[in-house]
């Protein structure tokens, strides 16, 4: 077990949850978590960052030293339900927010199926809901963050009211990161008003979403395509009757497939129908039309697909399923030379979540 120095002794220290070794620590607070990467950065320990772990699957993770736990970080810090915004901490899970949000009929536009999954853990594997192509990506309704940096500095970045968030954007520069910008332990998040009118309306094309006006989403299945309605119920009625599919009152959002291997396909949203035109019918998908996004699962690895996604100009990223022959990346993006400069200024001895980025940063 790694020898915990006096500041950070008093942490919950449990062995046997530990994989490889690695010693467990649940951090209480922010000046916790920044006593335990100034600790792993003076020593060059690797320190695997813990939510809910639902985004595990990511990268080729190097094996840690220290599991940093965020289970002791969870609450909800401010709620202002008439600015539309909350201050949470990054390990409160997705749902338990969700549900609280809901008393007031607001919601964070967080994953529809967060599973177990933190508002840390979704920040830093840069996942989006489903309804992102109407009410943004996470990236756009992150508003602040404090980060705990791989050298245990605190800092704070963004604002808390929209028009301030001005400057040096490293609150979104953490999305998606995986920890390499710092540790996020506390958002600030931009919430939504829940419509009141809600419908699912099943059609036989894609391209038939274009009958209404920005509906808030459009999601292919093998069981087929459904445009989700929302607005009062005047505007859902009226978009109904236009479509003219099977409607169903309120939102019933599918789950991401599950396989052996699963993975998203990114391509241009104009290959879209290409993309599923050339899928086997034995893989199971959900494509998220008008963002290019196809969330797929199947029993092996298609390296000839991926090579395709790239022609193309898109990516296929593996989110769960191991293989020694292939990158779970794919093709290291053109920057990753500077995004490892950036990536120095706050984790000089990179011992936050190493390995888990493209190009094995």
């Amino acid at each position: 077990m790694t020898r915990n120095p006096p500041h950070i002794a008093r942490l919950e220290v449990d062995q046997s949850l530990a994989a490889d070794g690695a010693a467990t620590l649940e951090p209480r607070s922010v000046d916790d978590v920044a006593a335990i990467l100034k600790h792993a950065s003076e020593r060059g320990l690797k320190v695997q960052v813990v939510g809910g772990g639902t985004h595990s699957g990511y990268g080729r993770p190097v094996s840690p030293d220290l599991l940093m736990v965020m289970n002791g970080l969870t609450q909800v810090e401010v709620w202002n339900p008439d600015d539309l915004t909350v201050v949470v901490a990054a390990g409160a899970p997705i749902a338990e927010m969700e549900a609280k949000l809901n008393e007031a009929n607001q919601t964070s536009v967080m994953p529809e199926h967060p599973g177990s999954g933190t508002v840390g853990g979704a920040i830093s594997a840069g996942v989006s809901a489903l309804r992102r192509g109407k009410l943004y990506p996470t990236r756009e309704r992150v508003l602040e963050a404090t980060l705990v940096t791989g050298d245990g500095r605190v800092v704070r970045s963004g604002g808390r009211v929209v028009k301030n968030v001005t400057g040096y954007d490293l609150h979104r520069l953490a999305v998606g990161a995986f920890g390499a910008m710092g540790v996020v332990v506390s958002v600030c998040l931009k919430l939504w008003p829940v419509p009141e009118g809600q419908m699912t309306v099943q059609v036989d094309d894609p391209d038939r979403a274009s009958e209404v006006t920005r509906p808030l989403a459009v999601l292919e299945t093998r069981e087929g395509v459904s445009v989700f309605l929302a607005g009062t119920h005047s505007e859902v009625e009226a978009q109904t009757r236009r479509l003219g599919g099977t409607a169903r009152p309120g939102h019933s959002w599918p789950v991401d497939p599950a396989g052996e291997f699963t993975w998203s396909l990114r391509v241009p949203p104009a290959e879209m129908a290409n993309a599923i035109e050339r899928m086997p019918d034995a893989w199971g998908f959900l494509a998220v039309h008008g963002v290019g996004e196809i969330r797929c699962s199947s029993d092996s690895f298609d390296p000839d697909f991926r090579s395709w996604a790239e022609s193309v100009g898109g990516r296929l990223v593996v989110t769960s399923g191991e293989a020694e022959d292939f990158d779970p990346w794919g093709s290291p993006p053109p920057g990753v030379d500077l995004q490892a400069k950036l990536i120095a200024q706050f984790d000089p001895r990179r011992v936050i979540n190493p390995g888990r980025l493209p190009g094995g940063l």
